[in-house]
């Protein structure tokens, strides 16, 4: 069997098919949520009722439930008391133990920032590392993993201890989607595996690999994020097929892949163009820019992850695409063997 995770975020629309289940390694539930006073609940999922099936379909597949905030101060709160972080990891352990779960997975946005509205204190930097090493040590006996989502950029690599949360840590989902996004008023790729010449706002999917790599992750312990959905800019000067020119305002959040398939990729005026040095496709229709993953692009990015040698490759999110062609497209490219 193929060592290489394949991993999916699987929010609450999200339905599972026998086929994907097979193809899948590692499942991460979202969300589950953490609160001030340091529980996690996760009893309002609805996919908690596929797990059993998915088991049966694929007995080898980890499912692992994902944590965000459920208010501005949990996680920063959360990890800056001792009792707390207690807390946190007695309730990790209760959901492995009583749920099932596989291992926890930290979607903390982000330690140190305040720009999507959480609570935030320098001190996140090292509370986050004593917070993940008390978790860690509370599962780890029930032969449970840890792993967090992680923003692909400097200032995340910035906002934590990278080498001694690197060691805790049995693998990082590198978020490299929202490369661009509304804090980008600039259009290009949202995630694209390489930067673009021209780009005066430089990120990538390499550039972030190699970054986290640098700062002391081991490869193995890497995994690239893919985007299941797209990335929008709205009255885009109409030149360059509106590649990389200055709009009034950044990028909102667009179509998921399958509405760009029915609706958007060569119609109704749009059109696609592929950015042969960033191995990324876009739609443009005189006006209105859209930034996605396609087909072509995943097996670009599997292909990188082979020979690259990272951990493997995750998307966001599994009801974006309901076709489910982007998935058997991983699939097949990662030479996943089915159990």
């Amino acid at each position: 069997m193929n060592k290489k995770i394949i991993l999916g975020y699987i929010n609450e629309d999200s339905v599972v098919t026998e086929e994907q289940a097979k193809i899948l390694t590692h499942i991460h539930v979202a969300f589950g949520f953490l609160s001030r006073e340091g529980e996690i609940t996760a009893n309002h999922h609805p996919f908690l009722k596929q797990i059993s099936q998915i088991r049966k379909w694929n007995p080898d597949i980890k499912i692992i439930l994902s944590v965000v905030r459920d208010s501005p101060e949990s996680f920063t709160r959360c990890s800056a008391s001792e009792e707390l972080r207690e807390k946190v990891a007695r309730s990790c352990e209760k959901l492995i133990r009583e749920e099932g779960f596989d291992g926890i997975d930290f979607d903390w946005e982000y330690p140190c920032v305040s720009t999507n509205g959480a609570d935030c204190n320098p001190e996140d930097k090292y509370n986050y590392t004593l917070l993940c090493k008390k978790v860690k040590e509370k599962i780890q006996g029930l032969q449970a993993t840890l792993s967090i989502a992680a923003g692909a950029d400097l200032f995340y690599v910035e906002a934590i201890e990278a080498k001694k949360m690197a060691e805790i840590l049995d693998y990082v989902c590198l978020m490299t989607y929202d490369l661009k996004s509304n804090l980008h008023a600039l259009t290009g790729h949202h995630t694209g595996l390489y930067s673009s010449t021209g780009d005066i706002l430089r990120n990538s999917c390499d550039q972030a690999l190699r970054l986290f790599e640098k700062a002391g992750f081991p490869k193995e312990k890497l995994l690239m994020g893919t985007a299941f959905y797209s990335r929008v800019w709205y009255d885009v000067p109409n030149r360059y097929h509106g590649f990389l020119q200055a709009t009034k305002s950044g990028a909102d959040y667009g179509p998921d892949y399958h509405d760009l398939v029915e609706n958007y990729i060569n119609k109704n005026g749009f059109v696609r163009y592929w950015d042969e040095e960033a191995k990324a496709p876009y739609l443009y229709d005189g006006h209105t820019f859209y930034s996605y993953d396609d087909e072509e692009s995943i097996r670009c990015k599997c292909k990188y992850v082979k020979e690259e040698e990272f951990g493997g490759i995750f998307y966001w999110s599994h009801s974006s695409d309901k076709t489910g062609t982007l998935l058997s497209v991983m699939g097949k490219e990662m030479e996943r063997r089915l159990p």
